[in-house]
């Protein structure tokens, strides 16, 4: 029985990717920021095999534990940046943790005698960091796919950028080290939606799906996507836990980097479908999931289907 590890195993996306190898037949090590918080990983034990479950507290900035939770896994996953959009302090509330933790992880995994493969969960902001805006001079209807070239732009959100370094900060790495004894696949979820397994209200992924559901603009920048009937790409969180466990599974995917995603909608049609409604247009792929479904054999759901299971 191999042993996965997974960092930020008790999120919305972490969850999932959690009961996946679980479920697998995987050994499987979780990590949490704060261990005696266990409201905020107890759903984890309801999960088919949570015999084989082990919770540890973990930091990012302490490498030593880092280190010592690493040492035994054949499979490393790294589902633990922040994702908020509501900050005071970018420096210290997202790009510090986000950069600066994973620096620390790839320091840690290149001490890490048993790792065989790494899979980084970055984000659609690791190619665009204007999204759900187009990128550069791209339009809402121009396609993007792994081929394009990633766009940044200091006026992005703070979440954004530090997706996007963090994004850079391992390729570099991968660059470096030409001969790393084990593989670095990354995959980059479009807009995460679904049913989260837990009972948590402090999801920024669920929060957002119950603010469009029930049309709540509680700032600006949420007033600006009803306002202006934003298209987003959607993906739906199961898909990304089983891109996520093929990446790792799945070898000769050294350096790749996976757009997850399924169609686009306006804003005002996800609002419908969150409703149990129809939309009124149809869903586009806008960006292109292709290199997915060949590398990783993925089928991704429609994101009706998605947002119908989502219930609040």
């Amino acid at each position: 029985m191999k042993t996965a590890g997974i960092i930020g195993g008790s999120g919305f996306i972490g969850s999932y990717i959690t009961r996946k190898f679980l479920a697998e037949g995987y050994r499987v090590k979780v990590s949490v920021t704060d261990i005696s918080k266990s409201e905020k990983y107890q759903h984890l034990f309801d999960f088919k095999n949570s015999d084989n479950l082990n919770i540890r507290g973990l930091k990012l900035e302490d490498i030593d534990t880092l280190q010592d939770f690493i040492k035994d896994c054949e499979i490393v996953v790294h589902s633990g940046t922040p994702f908020q959009l509501d900050v005071k302090d970018p420096k210290k509330e997202l790009l510090d943790p986000t950069i600066k933790g994973t620096e620390n992880f790839l320091e840690a995994i290149s001490q890490a005698p048993n790792v065989e493969k790494v899979v980084f969960i970055a984000s659609v902001a690791a190619w665009n960091t204007e999204f759900p805006m187009p990128a550069g001079s791209k339009s809402f209807t121009d396609t993007f796919d792994e081929h394009d070239t990633r766009f940044t732009s200091e006026q992005s959100h703070p979440y954004c950028q530090a997706k996007f370094i963090a994004n850079q900060t391992v390729e570099q790495f991968i660059k470096s080290h030409p001969n790393l004894r084990y593989e670095i696949t990354t995959v980059s979820p479009v807009s995460v939606m679904g049913k989260s397994l837990s009972s948590r209200e402090d999801s920024t992924s669920t929060g957002i799906q119950f603010l469009i559901k029930n049309k709540i603009a509680p700032d600006d920048f949420i007033k600006s996507l009803y306002d202006n009937d934003v298209p987003f790409a959607l993906v739906d969180v199961a898909d990304v836990a089983n891109a996520t466990y093929k990446a790792a599974t799945t070898k000769g995917l050294h350096g790749k980097d996976y757009l997850l995603t399924s169609e686009t909608y306006k804003v005002s049609d996800i609002h419908e479908m969150l409703n149990h409604r129809e939309p009124k247009e149809k869903g586009q792929v806008i960006y292109i999931n292709k290199l997915a479904k060949t590398d990783l054999e993925m089928q991704f759901r429609p994101v009706k289907k998605t947002l119908n299971s989502y219930s609040t």
